[in-house]
């Protein structure tokens, strides 16, 4: 009978076991995070609340008679701005579906300012205008698939039409109004923006810095822009915006990868014998050498960074090649017989400073001849003129801007750090904004190319009703942006977006900071065709994916629960709880252990501390006082001494 249970308790532990092992193959866990779902209309409504609260905040910066927004900050001065993405990023909400919402919109901003640098605020008034409109229409029953066919039917349309009334523009008149209109009415940064493009070439780079003045200025350095970043965050030397700045650096150009120690061994050993820091520049830089780089950035605090070559295959040659003339160093390659574990000072190519980024790398005042630069320059216009490629010509074109035309430095002044950072956001946007210009053309600004544009889709056909409400939802949206304009200048929003409407000049539009109806174009009112056209693109296409949206998944808040006392208190001495004493308590002369009732010396003193235990590094001693126990606590010497 015995044997008979021991076998099936055998039995059973066995099959425990296997289950055990299953479930571990599996994955199978208990720790999981539990989750929420909300489904149709209660789940959009929710979304839109976020997305409705997040374009409030972002939309009263719209216009040139915007306002700024605060925002507090969890080191320094709290931040002014009237940037809109910089409002968005700044939003969370406590509740996770609102937040959902936002973080949408959110993507929505970054993408428009990432392709064309400007029109945030402009595409979050938009998805808000036709997400909000988009839910209604579901909620009354309309297909929400149809409803986004209308939408993106309405938005192809509307993007044909902005192309087709689109101006290019060439002089530096129009490059400084375009930048006037981006930075909120500043003229002088428009007209500063303009002399840099003169300066440097509507294909040339331009940097913003903070200046040391209360004034705007610029500065042009010879320098050269490179589209590759660091390969590692580690080497960032500024940790305020993310960069590796490097001066008077020396510069090791590679053409191959970069794997050993042994290979990078003589170059950091020339660097550190002149105290200069080191940018090295190849093929890539990986395994032992780019670990021993890393090590001696963070331990030895060698000022080091490594980027990759920019371009590939014969290219990649040529912009190394490029490089070497700037700064009047070599390329490092086999071909010539030179070998990295060789390499001479003289032939470390040299500059005043490089800034790198995690997307760039800009190489300012090289040390090359400029004759050597000026014949490099000559070969590749050469090959310009013999290229029957059109994708040859464009990258030779490229690699031409960047050895001849040299960089331009805006510096932002102001009074404080705060107000330098609003310009600077300012002068940002209107850097970007001026560049989609010259890139796209122009349309008339103030919203107005948007509203005209509203009319083409009167007569657009659709397949059915619910792709025509798709249209309407458009139709309507694209008469926000001048009536959240008007709205911050003070005037009734709806009564300017009729009065244009009723009119036939595509180019008349409401000066919000005159007041006026005025001709937009004659007035330099107007806006890239780039950053309006990105900004609904991007609006549209998140909208309407919103409005196809039955069902949210979101991760309910872990419940911060406490951990089960121990019995008797957590004292595993006496059911007393230990009070944690600093260190350099000196427990007072009557510090004894007390007898208990049966005449037994307890384990810990009054204060509850076990003692002949230490807290903190230091230790208690036991000693004896009238035939009591004493406790003195000590220093981690030992002594008394504290």
């Amino acid at each position: 009978m015995y044997r008979f249970a021991a076998k099936l308790a055998s039995k059973s532990r066995v099959t425990r076991s296997r289950t055990q092992q299953v479930g571990s193959r599996l994955n199978w866990s208990r720790n999981y995070a539990a989750k929420d779902i909300k489904f149709g209309v209660e789940a959009r409504g929710l979304m839109l609340q976020g997305i409705e609260q997040l374009a409030d905040a972002v939309k009263v910066t719209m216009g040139p008679k915007g306002r700024n927004v605060v925002i507090e900050q969890s080191w320094g001065a709290p931040k002014v701005t009237k940037d809109g993405v910089t409002v968005a990023k700044n939003i969370e909400f406590k509740d996770r579906i609102k937040n959902v919402g936002a973080s949408l919109v959110k993507q929505v901003a970054n993408a428009t300012n990432d392709v064309a640098g400007d029109g945030t605020t402009c595409a979050t008034v938009l998805t808000r205008a036709i997400f909000s409109e988009g839910c209604k229409s579901v909620a009354a029953g309309v297909n929400a698939m149809d409803l986004r066919r209308g939408i993106t039917m309405a938005v192809d349309a509307v993007v044909t039409n902005l192309k087709s009334r689109a101006r290019m523009i060439s002089t530096s008149e129009e490059i400084a109004q375009v930048g006037t209109i981006s930075s909120n009415g500043e003229r002088e940064i428009g007209e500063l923006i303009a002399k840099a493009m003169e300066k440097v070439g509507k294909e040339g780079v331009i940097t913003i810095q903070d200046g040391k003045t209360l004034y705007n200025e610029l500065e042009v350095v010879e320098g050269m822009k490179l589209d590759r970043g660091y390969i590692s965050p580690y080497f960032i030397t500024n940790d305020k915006n993310q960069k590796c700045e490097l001066d008077d650096p020396l510069i090791l150009i590679h053409e191959k990868k970069i794997s050993s120690i042994n290979a990078i061994v003589k170059v950091l050993e020339l660097a550190l014998k002149r105290q200069r820091p080191l940018l090295i520049v190849s093929e890539d830089v990986e395994s032992e050498a780019l670990a021993t780089l890393i090590l001696n950035k963070l331990r030895a605090g060698i000022k080091v960074c490594a980027i990759k070559a920019p371009g590939f295959g014969e290219n990649r040659k040529a912009n190394l090649q490029d490089l070497a003339a700037l700064t009047g160093g070599q390329v490092i390659t086999e071909e010539l017989g030179l070998n990295i574990e060789n390499v001479e000072l003289d032939m470390l190519g040299k500059c005043k400073k490089v800034t790198i980024s995690k997307d760039d790398t800009v190489v300012l005042d090289g040390a090359g001849e400029k004759k050597a630069i000026e014949e490099r320059c000559e070969q590749i216009r050469s090959a310009i003129e013999l290229s029957t490629s059109d994708y040859d010509k464009e990258k030779l074109q490229e690699r031409l801007a960047k050895l001849s035309g040299g960089v331009a430095v805006l510096k932002v002044g102001g009074a404080s750090e705060v107000e330098v950072g609003e310009k600077k956001d300012r002068v940002t946007d209107a850097l970007n904004a001026t560049k989609a210009a010259v890139e796209e053309g122009i349309v008339p600004g103030g919203g107005v190319a948007l509203l005209y544009a509203s009319k083409e889709l009167e007569t657009l056909q659709t397949a059915n009703f619910d792709q025509k409400i798709g249209v309407q939802i458009i139709q309507n949206a694209l008469k926000t942006p001048v009536h959240t304009i008007a709205s911050n200048a003070g005037v009734e929003g709806s009564v300017v977006v009729g009065k244009l409407l009723e009119q036939d000049n595509p180019d008349l539009g409401y000066d919000a900071a005159k007041g006026e109806y005025v001709d937009m174009i004659k007035s330099g009112i107007i806006d890239p065709l780039k950053v309006i056209r990105t900004a609904l693109v991007d609006a549209a296409s998140v909208s309407s994916l919103l409005t196809t949206t039955e069902a949210v998944i979101v991760e309910l808040p872990k419940d911060e629960k406490a951990s089960p006392a121990m019995p008797g208190g957590g004292n595993i001495y006496s059911g007393q709880v230990p009070i944690a004493r600093p260190l350099g308590f000196r427990p007072p002369k009557d510090d004894v252990a007390v007898p208990n009732a049966n005449g037994a010396i307890p384990t810990v003193n009054i204060y509850g501390v076990p003692l002949g235990t230490g807290l903190a590094g230091t230790s208690f001693s036991g000693g004896n006082k009238n035939g009591k126990t004493v406790t003195t606590l000590l220093g981690p010497d030992g002594t008394n001494d504290y």
